[in-house]
């Protein structure tokens, strides 16, 4: 399975409880990798003429997305990212220390915009970001994420990310965000985002955009039938243990109990809150506002 992909995305973020889901029914029966397909591209899109103005709509753009996923929003958005670069560096640099650890930091990177409004668009911003999530050594994200090997293989996920299969050039679904691909400032051609791709020797089936989980359910059964095993709702607790940061949308599909556990820590947004684990809080930008 390849998920076509980008720290920074609205659509991706709303696509979390659902993605969550699944790889909690796929297990690792699966190979699931991300491909960072870069959003926000410095090598294509031109500085803003009235950056406020842009910032403006795109917090508008970024409401609606929110009214329909429900997913958590910043109080406020301080600009529109200025490149998906520096975070897909950092997430990618990541997957070396393991994928807990991985998942931990592409969860903080979304967090920045989502949660504190501050999209992690630098490389400072990136690193600053992430900082204090457990079992993450920091130094060697840093140069990692600053390395050769580390941006040729954004790159390639960029290359990849645009040359989409053909049956996301037309997309007929009742969605808000149907996934058909995107014509970008450059004159090429991508996967809207998220996508996922899901491939077997001898097949693929493609679902794009933002979808309810029966579409990725019924995509992997088509493939291999037998192979997705509903994982039974985790107690709040064991729930905040594994995840580290739940948003209300995620609980509702991924918990089963009273909530929130005890220990919870609560971040309210502009819609809805997210709870982090107490460890996580500790380092969390969101917990020390």
């Amino acid at each position: 399975m390849v998920e076509y992909t980008d720290p920074l995305c609205p659509w991706a973020w709303g696509s979390e409880p659902a993605f969550r889901r699944l790889r909690a029914a796929l297990g690792d029966r699966v190979h699931w990798r991300r491909a960072y397909a870069i959003l926000f591209d410095d090598e294509e899109d031109d500085p803003p003429p009235d950056p406020a103005a842009e910032t403006a709509w795109y917090a508008r753009h970024l409401a609606d997305i929110g009214a329909f996923t429900q997913a958590p929003r910043a109080h406020r958005l301080s600009r529109v990212a200025a490149s998906s670069w520096p975070s897909s560096l950092v997430a990618r640099a990541a997957e070396a220390q393991g994928p807990e650890t991985a998942e931990r930091v592409l969860r903080r990177l979304r967090e920045s915009v989502f949660v504190l409004g501050e999209p992690a668009d630098t490389e400072a911003l990136a690193l600053r970001s992430v900082r204090g999530v457990p079992g993450l050594d920091p130094g060697r994200l840093a140069r990692d994420a600053a390395s050769a090997d580390v941006r040729e293989s954004v790159r390639a996920d960029r290359a990849e990310a645009r040359r989409p299969v053909p049956e996301v050039y037309s997309v007929r679904e009742e969605s808000p965000h149907p996934g058909t691909a995107k014509e970008t400032p450059g004159g090429e051609v991508r996967y809207a985002l998220p996508t996922l791709l899901f491939r077997t020797p001898g097949a693929y089936r493609v679902v794009p955009g933002w979808r309810p989980y029966e579409a990725y359910a019924a995509a992997v059964d088509a493939l291999c039938p037998g192979l997705r095993q509903e994982a039974a709702p985790l107690a709040p607790d064991r729930a905040l243990e594994r995840y580290r940061s739940l948003t209300g949308p995620e609980r509702l599909v991924l918990t089963r109990g009273a909530w929130p556990p005890p220990h919870a820590v609560r971040v309210d947004t502009a819609q809805g809150a997210v709870w982090l684990h107490p460890d996580d809080a500790q380092h969390h930008p969101a917990a020390r506002q």
